[in-house]
């Protein structure tokens, strides 16, 4: 089995949604953990583009078979005292070759997450 190079991106993406604007949600901070063991550990973060997407933002090296979260940080987005100031959503990762994307449609009382392409 070969190693990935060092420049080398998961096949992860997000992508956040604020439905009661309609628009996409940019500056949104997202953190990836890994579960090792009993704790879980960082293994990448960025922050939504423009278009509310994140991606080519974990490197190669640390995506592998495993129990992963992505943690939403809203606090800004939701206004000063949001009701969700974060999302987690907890997944796991059967193939690390498949590409994963997780999207995330917001407003101030509920999110929907789905698998999509």
């Amino acid at each position: 089995m070969s190693r990935p190079d060092a420049g080398a991106t998961a096949p992860l993406s997000t992508h956040v949604l604020d439905t009661v604007v309609g628009a996409p949600a940019p500056g949104i901070g997202v953190r990836l953990d890994r579960l090792d063991g009993t704790r879980w550990r960082q293994v990448a973060a960025g922050r939504t583009d423009a278009d509310g997407r994140l991606r080519d933002w974990v490197p190669a090296t640390q995506w592998r078979v495993g129990r992963y979260r992505l943690v939403f940080g809203l606090d800004g987005h939701l206004g000063p005292d949001p009701f969700f100031p974060e999302v987690v959503l907890t997944f796991t990762v059967g193939d690390p070759t498949a590409h994963l994307h997780l999207p995330l449609l917001l407003s101030p009382f509920g999110y929907t997450t789905y698998r999509g392409s």
